[in-house]
């Protein structure tokens, strides 16, 4: 059965499950790890930690990210990765680049457009060769903003990032990151097909060094034959004794020419021999680099798989850790929330046990003044009926003054007077007259 989970496949079409994550194993995992903590100020930290705490430690992590992030894009431009290809771009970041692009290609076809005017004298004179020149001199201004597109695009990013929270980074980081991937799969690829064209380079070599050993053999046969032959010459010519004899001329040219021969083939032998140890250093050379960048293929080969594999995992792990910001943001705001409540219930609390005492004391006051205002209310009566007795001593006096006086009984028509309503209309005989009060009969308001 073939296996099909391969790490060093790119297929990002994959769909990906989610991740049944065992809590007791990762608790127990997480507390050896914490028993193993070498740094003590850390596993103080994180055993003394409050949600307050998080914040400054998950402010840190951000600003740990950002600068990484930067040193990412910054690096791009180092080794020259597009800058556009490996950074995630917002709409009005890649908006830039796409139509800073957008001009450069529609500046290209008007300069073509122009150029595919017919060069005719009537064409000119409707300004052919202006239109053109112009249309160069477009091209080069849109050539110029394609070229600094990525910049500004990369400022904008850069500021954009600035201000970002953890879970844009963290995305810009996955995105990188996934990028990176894409990136060590096109390497691996330019490697294999330069591996590929060095082993074509090692046969070449080799059946070059190869003819170059057989020539230098045949050359060295060659040599052999004419080294005897200028031997021969040689000593025919020193057998000559007349130096001044055509046959001593004749001889002397012999030798020449075997000498030429001899210095050609000794060059040639040379040669071969040269050309024989430069492809045999080559053959070691090519093996060399093959050994090399195969090394350097697995290398970037393990790399990737790997960096594959840990960014699908980081993706569900940064997920977790937004979540996890993001609760607690939620319990933050919830305990706040509690603590509102709280303080809105004692504030209640105390309003109604304020109202409550504020009754019972107003009650308090007011059986207290009770007392106090029937005294009062005692006095006022008092002094009414004093009021009350010095008139009717008076009223006494005016009776036995009119009585001694006039003869009349006056005390019936006061007594008569006080009985009735001093307001009342009178001379109507219809009117009853009230019945007079008994002189015995107590007043209510003084008893």
């Amino acid at each position: 059965m073939a296996d099909d989970f391969d790490l060093l496949e790119t297929d990002k079409s994959s769909t990906q499950g989610k991740v049944d994550v065992n809590w007791g194993k990762a608790v127990d995992q997480m507390k050896s790890k914490l028993a193993q903590e070498d740094d003590p100020e850390v596993r103080q930290r994180i055993l003394n930690a409050t949600l307050d705490d998080v914040v400054g430690m998950a402010e840190k992590d951000r600003g740990n990210l950002l600068d990484a992030i930067k040193d990412l894009t910054d690096y791009q431009d180092e080794v020259g990765i597009v800058f556009e290809k490996f950074s995630t771009l917002n709409p009005a970041e890649q908006k830039v680049i796409d139509q800073a692009a957008k001009d450069l290609e529609r500046a290209k076809m008007e300069l073509e457009d122009a150029e595919n005017v017919a060069d005719t004298w009537w064409q000119n004179l409707w300004g052919r060769k202006a239109r053109i020149r112009k249309k160069e001199e477009e091209l080069v201004a849109a050539q110029k903003t394609r070229d600094g597109a990525d910049l500004k695009a990369k400022q904008m990013f850069q500021t954009r990032i600035e201000s970002a929270d953890v879970q844009t980074l963290l995305n810009e980081l996955s995105y990188k990151s996934q990028a990176a991937v894409d990136r060590l799969k096109n390497r691996e690829v330019e490697i294999k097909e330069v591996e590929d064209k060095l082993q074509v380079a090692i046969v070449e070599a080799s059946k070059n060094h190869t003819k170059a050993l057989e020539k230098k053999k045949e050359t060295e046969a060659k040599l052999e034959q004419q080294y005897a032959l200028l031997k021969q010459a040689r000593q025919a010519l020193e057998e000559i004794s007349d130096k001044q004899s055509p046959a001593y001329s004749e001889a002397i040219g012999k030798v020449t020419t075997l000498e030429q021969e001899v210095e050609e083939l000794e060059g040639l032998k040379n040669a071969y021999t040269t050309l024989a140890a430069s492809k045999d250093s080559f053959v070691q050379k090519h093996n060399l680099t093959i050994k090399v960048l195969t090394s350097l293929r697995s290398n970037l080969q393990t790399h990737r798989a790997k960096l594959k594999s840990d960014t699908d995992e980081r993706l569900k792990y940064y997920d977790g850790y937004v979540v996890a910001l993001k609760a607690r943001t939620d319990q933050e705001f919830a305990a706040i929330l509690e603590h509102l409540g709280v303080k809105t219930d004692e504030h209640i609390g105390a309003t109604l046990a304020s109202m409550h005492s504020a009754s019972a004391k107003a009650r308090q006051e007011m059986m207290d003044n009770i007392p106090v205002h029937e005294k009062v209310m005692q006095g006022v009566y008092s002094s009414y009926a004093e009021s009350l007795q010095e008139i009717r001593k008076k009223d006494g006096e005016i009776q036995k003054n009119f009585a001694d006086r006039y003869g009349i009984d006056m005390k019936e028509i006061f007594e008569e007077y006080y009985a009735t309503d001093a307001n009342a209309p009178s001379g109507k005989n219809d009117d009853p007259t009230p019945p007079k009060p008994k002189a015995s009969e107590p007043d209510d308001l003084l008893s």
